[in-house]
């Protein structure tokens, strides 16, 4: 009986490999295909540069680049006045896109953005690792172009990138060229200004609700990164990464515009403020925690004058009476807590009923403030769980107050 294999050669069919084709291997698309840059020998290995000039008249969205005043709020607020001082040249913009998101050990940055302002403009370089095994190349190359630089800015790079290159240099067993630079961490200063009017901060939200600029197709959500490189890795394919550098790209770039417009609005609010008057009080805040506090009334006292949001508005209200309090300008700060208790702040009401007991001596005002206040706290619009303790408070002040009319009769 002819077996399966008898069956298979009677009709033609070829049994074994022997007889096929050898497998073609897959077209690869390096990197120096996708985009163009330049080899960099340096070190015992091979890092690609890709480099873009912007010239000074170049504007991302509204905005230039080179910061145009001296960053003195921001240098006081980063705790070191020596950036104010600083030649702007000094500055380098830092971006990695990373093997991974979380850190450690295990995790190395592929691709390094760096720019720096130039005579001419702004040069951007972006340092990538075409294989793992030319890490030292890359650092090694951004260590030299690191060099005059005394200042680095970034978005969330004391936190993230910063640390992380710290660490692939000490693995190298070199000392990190990071040690000694001062920081500016843009992530933070834009928390502090713009958390009451934007709901996300990130660099890609700030990019077009403050700079307003808008990226093209090309941009690419940052939580897909690291798995495009290890693609590429694997099938030597570089076409998708074209994507990632150009992420890259423009997440330096809006450092620098950021840091532009940032420090414009710091040293000059009450002109750079665009309308946004939320923003301004958030410059007030800010410069009162510096110990501006003449700068810091001025604004407060411009923010009073528009319509705000209500709880940017009582915030502002607020503060603008304490730092009349804290000058003893009470003619300044009473009509504020007046305003304040209108707008049912029981605080307030505290502030005045104090005033009036003891700075002016005033009794019967105290003693009508303190009424006003109890019947706040009873009536069901005071809704605040910490109405106990304010009665409680209020209760021991109305005692008080009624003793001293007691026997100032007597």
């Amino acid at each position: 009986m002819p077996t399966l294999t008898d069956r298979l050669k009677s009709l033609g069919v070829k049994i074994g490999a022997k007889d096929l084709p050898s497998p073609q291997p897959g077209k690869t698309f390096p990197v120096e295909e996708i985009i163009a840059g330049r080899f960099l020998d340096i070190g015992n290995g091979v890092t690609y540069l890709i480099e873009e000039d912007f010239p000074d008249s170049y504007i991302h969205g509204q905005v230039g680049l080179r910061i145009v005043t001296k960053p003195q709020i921001i240098a006081e607020w980063a705790g070191d006045v020596r950036i104010a001082d600083q030649n702007p040249e000094t500055m380098v913009f830092l971006d990695t896109e990373t093997s991974g998101l979380a850190g450690g050990t295990g995790t190395f940055a592929f691709l390094v953005g760096a720019g720096r302002y130039t005579k001419e403009g702004f040069h951007l370089v972006q340092f990538f690792m075409r294989d793992p095994l030319d890490e030292p190349s890359l650092l090694l190359a951004l260590e030299e172009f690191l060099a005059p630089c005394q200042t680095i800015v970034s978005f969330n790079g004391k936190a993230f990138d910063v640390p992380l290159l710290n660490t692939r240099y000490t693995m190298q067993g070199w000392k990190s060229p990071f040690k000694d630079f001062t920081h500016v961490d843009l992530l933070h200063l834009s928390r502090r200004l713009w958390r009451d009017r934007l709901p996300s901060r990130t660099l890609a939200n700030l990019e077009v609700q403050i700079l307003h600029a808008s990226r093209t197709d090309e941009e690419i959500p940052g939580w897909m990164i690291p798995q495009l490189y290890f693609d590429y890795l694997r099938d030597g394919d570089a076409r998708p990464l074209k994507r990632v550098f150009y992420h890259n790209a423009m997440d330096v770039v809006s450092l620098a515009a950021l840091l532009n417009h940032t420090s414009s609005l710091l040293e000059d609010p009450l002109s750079r403020h665009s309308g946004e008057y939320s923003d301004l009080a958030a410059v007030a805040r800010l410069v009162e925690d510096l110990g501006q506090i003449k700068k810091a009334t001025r604004l407060y006292e411009e923010c009073l004058k528009v319509e705000l949001p209500e709880g940017t508005y009582n915030d502002t209200l607020s503060r603008l009476a304490f730092l009349h309090k804290r000058n003893n300008d009470y003619p300044a700060a009473v009509p504020l807590w007046e305003q304040a208790t209108s707008r049912n702040q029981i605080y307030a009401y505290e502030e005045l009923a104090k005033y009036y007991e003891h700075h002016t001596q005033n009794l019967d005002a105290a003693l009508s403030w303190t009424f006003l206040a109890l019947d706040y706290i009873s009536s069901s619009s005071f809704l605040d769980p910490d109405n106990i303790q304010w009665k409680i408070e209020f209760q021991h002040r109305l005692e008080r107050l009624q003793r001293k009319i007691s026997a100032r009769k007597t």
